[in-house]
């Protein structure tokens, strides 16, 4: 039996993407009015859209242990 890679783990996407989250055994987590949130569940970084880029880079820079300067 396989097992999903969002089991259990929270992620945004763009909303339409939301059933297929659900279908994954993930939790949807929604985006901000301006689609720039990024999203971080353990060493999982995701994020809803373009405009979120700035955010995902910063977060997924995070996770990695990179220091990022404000």
């Amino acid at each position: 039996m396989w097992k999903s890679v969002l089991e259990g783990k929270a992620c945004s996407a763009y909303p339409a993407v939301q059933p297929e989250v659900d279908a994954a055994g993930g939790n949807f987590v929604a985006a901000s009015e301006g689609f720039d949130n990024a999203h971080i569940d353990g060493n999982l970084v995701t994020a809803p859209a373009w405009p979120a880029h700035p955010a995902w880079i910063r977060s997924f820079l995070e996770v990695l242990g990179t220091p990022v300067g404000v």
